[in-house]
């Protein structure tokens, strides 16, 4: 390429550069400066065929997106008269955290919006990544800043990585606008970011790939990149949906085990490789699991789960939760599901219950796969182990069937709250008698006067149930539970 560029650069020097300068400036264009010229690429370039290499380049990174029209999912994002298109679309970007699952596509629209905007891009990695390559970072865009230049893009992969004092170097230079960040994290930011940098950008929660959108890519894939072309595949219709399923909403993963399973195949006497099942699996390497996240099969597992934490079979019960976990089951509907278990079936049998169970879902909620199945673990062996009791849920049920079966009865007056002259006038709390001036209990109807007190809540012998009831039955002796 040398060849090329001098005497184009001979040439451009003539004209204003002086003699004396021109042999010295030629001279220091060297081969190393000429190739590294060449090599560059901007940010909004497609790799060439050549370079599409599978040995070197994973087909994740060959059939990476360049634009908004080529990016497939987060349409609640991105769809149109969405707010990230819109900021995008008008060029009037704050700082942002991409929150999402891995193989999402965080890292494709950081670069997407850098090319969308034309901005200088700079991407690191917390985990390779320290305050001093923040800092050069932030005096480039600095010095750039004050030759009118445009703000930079700083796009940092695993955010939630840096320590506090590392996310301490970025405060000034977000907040006067000499960068734009871009943060991408699989954590929760309210947890794992400062909350002085959280106030300063705006998080958007990226969502799992659907089953149709990783078909979509898959697709892509198939039909653009050269390689897989060359290779001749014969996708079967049912190895693509066990990859799709596999994949877990992941399109990274999709796509190297894609790859992977075409290195795998071997080819035909007519030259075609064929993926089957047990390719797919090879890639994967899992084995295939009946579970289906949307289909009947998903609502038989979780039956059959919640069925052995209320049967108290802690072993059955962990034995259906790895099957979900593992099938790639979303574990805040699992966390969601044992809280309505530990109200229904365990009740006041056991109250801890409530409090392991809503613990369990604010842990799950912060953490993330893969500890979070530590923490559903937990819980589930809790209830599962747990006294129990559905007093609370029957009682419930037929409080409401009672309230159905006749018109709603008024509040009694002195039951009624007076914060008022006129009401206090009218009668509102007048009779009421305070408990806590009897010690705490004193024996006076709650219900409306037309209705005849109802027996709703039947504790059973079960647990602290047992003493709940016992107290009813002295407080209450009139009422036979």
């Amino acid at each position: 390429m040398l060849h090329v560029f001098l005497p184009i650069l001979k040439k451009a020097m003539a004209s204003f550069v002086p003699c004396n300068c021109r042999q010295i400036l030629v001279n220091s264009i060297t081969i190393k400066h000429v190739k590294m010229m060449t090599n560059m690429t901007l940010i909004n370039e497609k790799p060439s065929a050549q370079m599409a290499q599978p040995d070197s380049v994973p087909l994740a990174e060959r059939v990476r997106p360049h634009s908004l029209a080529e990016f497939i999912g987060q349409s609640h994002l991105l769809g149109p008269d969405k707010i990230l298109r819109r900021v995008i679309a008008s060029d009037q970007l704050v700082s942002m955290i991409f929150w999402g699952p891995p193989g999402t596509g965080k890292t494709t629209l950081a670069r997407i919006i850098a090319a969308e905007t034309r901005a200088p891009f700079h991407g690191i990695s917390a985990v390779t990544a320290g305050v001093a390559d923040v800092r050069k970072i932030i005096a480039q865009a600095q010095e750039n800043r004050q030759s009118g230049g445009q703000r930079p893009i700083l796009f940092i992969d695993e955010i939630h990585r840096f320590n506090k004092a590392q996310q301490d170097a970025l405060l000034h230079s977000v907040e006067d606008g000499t960068i734009l960040l871009i943060g991408a994290t699989t954590e929760n930011p309210s947890f794992e970011v400062i909350s002085a940098l959280l106030s300063r950008c705006r998080v958007f929660k990226l969502e799992s790939l659907s089953d149709e959108q990783l078909d979509l890519m898959i697709s892509r894939a198939l039909q653009q990149d050269e390689w897989l072309k060359q290779q001749h595949l014969d996708l079967l219709p049912e190895s693509r949906i066990l990859l799709i399923k596999l994949a877990g909403g992941d399109g990274r993963n999709a796509l190297t085990a894609l790859e992977l399973a075409a290195k795998m195949a071997q080819p035909d006497p007519e030259g075609r490789r064929v993926i089957d099942r047990a390719l797919i699996e090879e890639a994967m390497q899992r084995r295939t699991l009946l579970y289906d996240k949307q289909g009947e099969y998903h609502y038989d597992v979780i039956s059959a789960f919640i069925k052995s934490v209320r049967g108290s079979d802690p072993d059955a019960a962990l034995y259906w939760l790895a099957r979900m976990l593992d099938a790639g089951e979303d574990p805040l509907f699992i966390a969601r599901r044992l809280i309505i278990l530990a109200a229904e079936d365990i009740g006041n049998a056991d109250p801890h219950g409530l409090m392991v169970a809503t613990s369990a879902f604010s842990a799950v909620h912060a953490i993330g796969m893969p500890e979070a199945r530590i923490v559903l673990a937990q819980a589930t062996t809790y209830l599962a182990s747990a006294a129990k009791s559905n007093a609370s849920y029957r009682g419930i049920e037929a409080a409401t069937e009672c309230l159905h079966q006749g018109q709603p009865a008024d509040v009694p007056l002195h039951l009624r709250n007076a914060p008022t002259r006129l009401m206090k006038e009218q009668g509102y709390a007048s009779g009421y008698k305070y408990p806590h001036d009897s010690g705490g209990f004193v024996e006076q109807n709650y219900f409306p006067p037309e209705l005849k007190p109802v027996v709703f809540y039947r504790p059973s012998e079960n647990g602290i149930e047992k003493r709940i009831k016992e107290r009813l039955l002295q407080l209450w002796p009139k009422r036979k539970r």
